[in-house]
């Protein structure tokens, strides 16, 4: 089963920008459709973005859309969330996810089964 680690959190001040990675193990990651959720403290996690397992496809929160980005490496074994124009509301753990049906790109937390440990992104203002 893949592994999945993330990076790339810190603190940085609303309106900036910042990159976050996951890094995948084990079996070739275009086996996978993937995605980015976030958690802030007592809120259930959402969905951020998701990726076909191609690149072909992407879907995003609307509470993202124009300011996030998703993308993926299959062959460096990496998925990406490029997160620009960062407000206050963005403060959360971030997630990456992937799911094994690779044909579907979905938005709900019941159909990925591989989660990372997160990593933690501050807004401040």
């Amino acid at each position: 089963q893949v592994q999945l680690v993330e990076s790339g959190g810190g603190l940085v001040q609303a309106g900036g920008s910042l990159r976050l990675s996951c890094a995948a193990s084990g079996p070739p990651l275009s086996t996978y459709a993937l995605a980015w959720f976030r958690q802030s403290p007592g809120q259930e996690r959402e969905f951020v973005a998701g990726i076909s397992w191609n690149g072909g496809r992407t879907i995003y929160a609307d509470s993202v859309k124009g300011r996030i980005t998703i993308s993926r490496d299959n062959a460096k074994s990496m998925v990406y969330l490029q997160m620009n124009r960062l407000k206050l509301e963005d403060t959360a753990v971030y997630y990456c996810a992937a799911d094994p049906n690779r044909i579907r790109v979905g938005d709900r937390r019941s159909e990925y089964d591989y989660w990372g440990r997160g990593t933690q992104v501050t807004v401040a203002s």
